[in-house]
């Protein structure tokens, strides 16, 4: 259960913040860039819930419940040490991954296959859709970019991974099942 009596604690104001461990490291840390960075992906999806309704709506809860999840688990260093923390420690697990690979797969079953790129946009709820989709994939970076220096837990990096495919399937489906996607045309305008 998580406590929080007190917002502010100004043990931050020097520029360094605490890990998930309670290590201390400069808030630039390339661990803290990637936690980071899920979290600014949770607060887009938290916007983009608000254009959702019935079963994507759902699955969008249960996706930021998932960033949680994530922020966690890459906000731990050491997970060879995660038997000594004498309580179980939070991390991805390959169901997570599997879920986001089904989902994928039917949303995706009933729709048209691409013949251009699709320019972001639509609908609304597309067009926040695609803003998550490029959040994940930077989260994805930052997380892909720690993992060359300490490591990092593969389903972190793999769950990152499909995410950005399940809000670019959903985004297509949010626009009429593809119908209103917004095609590339290129060089259109020259």
């Amino acid at each position: 259960m998580v406590v929080l009596n007190k917002i502010y604690t100004r043990t931050g104001d020097k520029g360094d913040t605490a890990l998930v461990d309670g290590t201390r490291v400069p808030k630039f840390n390339a661990r803290v860039e990637a936690y980071g960075t899920v979290d600014e992906l949770n607060a887009a999806l938290g916007v983009t819930r608000h254009h959702a309704e019935g079963a994507l709506a759902e699955a969008l809860a249960r996706i930021q419940n998932d960033l949680f999840d994530l922020g966690a688990d890459v906000g731990r260093p050491d997970i060879s040490k995660d038997a000594e923390a004498g309580y179980p420690v939070l991390r991805m697990v390959a169901a997570q991954v599997d879920r986001l690979e089904a989902e994928i797969d039917a949303m995706n079953a009933d729709l048209e296959p691409l013949r251009s790129f699709v320019l972001p946009g639509g609908s609304a709820l597309a067009a926040h859709l695609h803003v998550c989709r490029t959040v994940a994939r930077r989260a994805e970076r930052r997380t892909v970019e720690l993992a060359s220096v300490e490591e990092v837990n593969e389903h972190a990096v793999k769950y990152l991974n499909r995410l950005s495919d399940w809000f670019f399937v959903a985004s297509r489906i949010s626009n009429h099942n593809g119908r209103a996607d917004v095609l590339w045309v290129p060089g259109a305008n020259r």
